[in-house]
């Protein structure tokens, strides 16, 4: 253990970013390498597996997000200084949102455990960066997942941004079991959406096996197969427009009007 006397627990919510160790903050790669005990799922535990040198190792699988969160807590409770990893960042769909609601329900007095949140470069920012500029004006995230939001909940929100005119990320927008809502997305986008809208998709930002694909919200059931659980989708708004292989969204409106 590295900090074996500490008499207060500590937990720290860790974003790794999207992958490549460049991308991960300096501040996290110190908590890491300094804890007492990293809590995550196998997968990105694996991730960060040179950085581990005699901290405990509590791995474990998805759909134990719950489980992960509780377990952090537990080993805090004991003074132990535990990292709690998440990819991208942790406050974006990430570990964040269960360990605060646990904490809450369970009347944490705000102070023991000490908690703090330490930011990574999160999936729509990383995805963004490979696109050229998307997200210059207001934009937003959306999960399609439905597992803890009803759907007609996420519908609502794509509808609200539509007709927002927002920049809108998609997160988890398919999977084995949802293949269809990225499409469903799509049919709600072009009531109010020119088919001509770029649609960046970016698969496994910053890791091997990345893949960058630009279409538009006409074309899109045509890249189905190209999106899954690892994509990223960026949908436009009135005013991104292609250039070469990059989406740009001018800085404001004033492009669109002048045109």
């Amino acid at each position: 253990m590295k900090n074996s006397g500490s008499r207060t627990g500590r937990i720290s919510l860790v974003g790794l970013g999207p992958g490549d160790r460049i991308m991960t903050t300096p501040n996290a790669l110190d908590i890491i390498r300094n804890c007492d005990v990293i809590v995550g799922y196998k997968g990105y535990v694996d991730q960060i597996a040179d950085l581990i040198s005699g901290q405990t190792l509590v791995s474990m699988e998805l759909g134990e997000e719950l489980d992960r969160a509780n377990r952090t807590i537990e080993l805090a409770r004991t003074g132990r200084s535990v990292a709690l990893v998440s990819s991208g960042d942790a406050g974006i769909y990430g570990m964040a949102g269960p360990l605060f609601t646990i904490l809450a329900d369970q009347g944490w007095d705000g102070v023991t455990p000490h908690v703090e949140v330490i930011p990574g470069v999160s999936a729509l920012q990383s995805a963004a960066s490979l696109l050229g500029s998307p997200l210059m004006q207001d934009f937003c995230a959306i999960s399609l997942s439905d597992l803890l939001t009803p759907w007609e909940v996420i519908t609502k929100r794509i509808k609200a941004a539509s007709v927002g005119d927002f920049v809108i990320a998609l997160y988890n927008p398919r999977s084995r079991a949802r293949k269809d809502h990225i499409l469903k997305a799509r049919e709600i986008l072009l009531a109010d959406r020119a088919a001509e809208t770029p649609v960046g998709l970016v698969k496994e930002a910053f890791r091997p096996d990345q893949s960058v694909l630009i279409t538009t919200l006409g074309q899109l059931d045509a890249s189905i197969d190209f999106v899954d659980m690892f994509t990223t989708v960026i949908i436009g708004n009135s005013t991104t427009y292609r250039y070469k292989d990059r989406m740009v969204t001018p800085r404001g409106y004033e492009r669109k009007l002048n045109s």
